[in-house]
């Protein structure tokens, strides 16, 4: 009987001191009961009117401030136990798609508190401003746009979560909840006999919509982009497509370069003429490579800005003009134009004139900038192929020196070629 006790009560005190370190393990601190949150709005007082707002962060109704802070010491700003993103993920994981095809760079970087209140807020799941007036924040572009539309898009109106996730996407570009057509045909009905009259008779059902219209709204009809191509805008599809009765009506009357050369014949021989053609033009897809075919927000009906465009394949220059302290004004602006010809041109880099040295004369008096020799009876003394030009001392798009120098002017730049001052 006595051996049963002494059996019981050792395992009534291994139980009771599991308990304990159960205890401890979920309250690291060992705080006294009221002291993860009752006895820190002793001090912040403030908080006190803050937790009164309608909606309020669980762990701070839960009086369990030390879940994300630590009561006494801490390297992070607050006392924060760790950094913002990581104390937020602990608890919304998956928030953002481990292979997400787009996702929200303020998700990626984990500053949360650049859209959530931490603590608690007027508006739900603790944002700090309602409706598109926190997306508006950010994307003052899209909101000056959205404010100057003549013809506006109603789920805009409505809200940027009519349409976008605002975390992140597992399987569409733009944090768009579904892709194009199936995001658009949620409203828009295609076997309509208004939604048919509209599009010529065209089966566009499952075409991207977004190649012609301007889903946040437009200045232009039928909230087209806001530079469209001249047949899209007068409802001349079939000046390019076959007619709308065809079988295959979506199918471009010619392909390539050709379809174009139909209506702009006389820049085509412009470009063909000249001595380098960029490569783009002449591969199989020409135009389209950089153009969009129906409507852009960009001049030329770019696909892109200059600088995005041009960096999808000149990624090399953009790294490198990414990494120069000294930028050179046009590159950096992304008026990749200024200097290159888009198309062609007679000279190296498609250079937009036939010397270098005028070329950069039409912004800067360099009859004015030194007096050092440069033209063709200036041979560069690194290479006696060449004759010294701007470019010879001075990097085109940006450098880690004053005036784009390729090397430090003080000494290292000159003894490239003046060897015999080397030290």
């Amino acid at each position: 009987m006595m051996r049963r006790i002494r059996t019981a009560l050792l395992l009534l005190a291994i139980f009771s001191t599991a308990a304990i370190f159960t205890s401890h393990a979920q309250d690291k601190f060992r705080l006294k009961p009221g002291a993860k949150g009752k006895v820190c709005l002793e001090c912040h007082d403030a908080f006190k009117e803050k937790m009164k707002l309608p909606f309020v962060h669980t762990p701070v109704k839960a009086g369990e401030c030390s879940d994300c802070h630590n009561p006494h010491t801490s390297s992070h700003g607050k006392l924060l136990a760790a950094d913002a993103g990581k104390i937020c993920f602990s608890c919304h994981d998956g928030i953002v798609p481990a292979k997400a095809r787009s996702a929200h760079k303020v998700a990626m970087d984990g500053d949360c508190a650049k859209c959530h209140d931490p603590h608690a807020a007027k508006n739900r799941n603790n944002l700090l401003k309602p409706g598109n007036d926190l997306c508006f924040g950010c994307h003052q572009q899209i909101a000056k746009q959205v404010a100057a539309n003549r013809f506006k898009h109603s789920p805009v109106e409505k809200g940027c979560l009519g349409c976008h996730t605002p975390h992140a996407s597992a399987n569409t570009l733009s944090l768009l909840k579904t892709d194009s057509p199936g995001i658009c045909l949620t409203c828009h009905k295609p076997n309509t006999p208004a939604f048919g009259k509209a599009h010529n008779g065209y089966p566009v059902a499952k075409s991207d919509c977004s190649s012609c219209h301007d889903p946040h709204g437009s200045s232009n009809r039928g909230i087209l982009w806001g530079k469209p191509h001249q047949p899209v805008a007068n409802r001349m599809c079939n000046q390019c497509h076959l007619e709308a009765s065809s079988p295959d009506a979506l199918k471009t009357k010619r392909a390539g370069v050709d379809l174009c050369r139909g209506c702009h014949n006389a820049k085509m021989n412009e470009i063909l003429g000249k001595k380098r053609v960029h490569w783009p033009v002449m591969d199989k897809v020409s135009c389209n490579n950089c153009h969009a075919p129906h409507a852009s927000r960009e001049s030329g009906l770019l696909k892109k800005s200059q600088l995005a465009l041009c960096g999808e394949c000149h990624g090399d220059t953009m790294d490198r003009l990414e990494r120069a302290k000294v930028k050179h004004k046009p590159a950096v602006e992304g008026n990749c134009t200024e200097c290159h010809q888009p198309h062609s041109s007679d000279t190296v880099s498609l250079l937009d004139n036939t010397d270098t040295i005028n070329l950069c004369g039409t912004c800067h008096d360099w009859q004015k900038h030194s007096s050092h020799p440069i033209g063709g009876k200036a041979v560069d003394q690194r290479n006696r192929n060449l004759t010294m030009d701007c470019i010879s001392c001075h990097a085109p798009h940006g450098s880690d020196h004053k005036v784009f120098a390729w090397y430090d002017t003080k000494r290292d730049l000159c003894v490239e070629c003046h060897e015999q001052f080397k030290r």
